[in-house]
């Protein structure tokens, strides 16, 4: 289903963004950013009333993405003529088992969120991307993708995974007129907890108490830092963390 703002077919002259998972958190906060900074934002999502709700606010697009579904994928870049910047940010997490109970239905679906979703969507745009003549690849990955802490195993691994997708890149695409660059959040408060603990709000919120995290807007300004830099310039990884928060394992809660 594709839900397109008037300006859909006719961006004009303005360069077009695409952002995955951008129904809420982050996602929705850089396609803010973007729109504000003059990008035709395309956003994407499998919930299609918040994607069309914030696609009307921007003049953007929303056409309706589940990136672990190779066929929604492919409808959804095929309604998309041209790119110049991709944001991978669809993903999320389920569960905090220790290895010894690993469930397997949460590491499946955390890997195929986080990591054939971001080869899904990235090997499907990339010829656009490419052709731009000035394209930029955006992964949110996470501090996950650089540590691994107790009980978060699934997670962890994925965000390597798809961290090392991304980084790979880098040399395959050198001499091409693409840019990439790897966000590394740390603690944000965003619905990223509500998914990890199956919607138990109260197990969520206890998460962030006692400490101030990072909000989905400070993720976002500095995307749209990195979106705004020259086509020379390359903003290779960028770790982003709380004052409160030292490492994936110690934050001023954990000492």
């Amino acid at each position: 289903m594709t839900i397109a703002a008037t300006t859909a077919s006719n961006p004009g002259d303005r360069k077009v963004a695409v952002v995955t998972g951008a129904s809420s958190g982050i996602g929705e906060a850089t396609a803010r950013v973007l729109a504000a900074q003059g990008y035709h934002v395309v956003v994407g999502a499998r919930r299609v009333d918040r994607l069309e709700k914030l696609a009307g606010e921007i003049d953007g697009t929303a056409i309706s993405l589940d990136v672990t579904d190779e066929e929604s994928v492919q409808k959804f870049c095929e309604q998309i003529p041209a790119v110049d910047v991709l944001i991978n940010n669809a993903g999320g997490a389920k569960g905090i088992a220790p290895v010894a109970d690993a469930d397997l239905d949460d590491w499946r679906w955390m890997w195929e969120t986080n990591v054939l979703g971001t080869l899904r969507v990235t090997k499907a745009l990339l010829p656009k991307l490419i052709d731009s003549g000035d394209g930029l690849i955006v992964t949110i990955s996470s501090i996950a993708a650089i540590e691994a802490y107790d009980n978060g195993s699934g997670y962890t691994t994925a965000k390597h995974a798809q961290a090392v997708l991304h980084r790979t890149l880098r040399p395959e695409l050198l001499g091409k007129p693409v840019r990439l660059t790897e966000i590394q959040p740390g603690m944000v408060e965003t619905e990223f907890s509500l998914v990890r603990f199956d919607g138990d709000a109260e197990k969520a919120g206890k998460v962030y108490e006692g400490l101030t995290p990072l909000v989905a807007q400070d993720v976002a300004e500095v995307i749209g830092f990195v979106a705004s830099r020259p086509p020379h310039v390359n903003l290779d990884t960028i770790l982003l963390m709380p004052r409160d928060q030292a490492t994936a394992r110690r934050n001023v809660k954990t000492g």
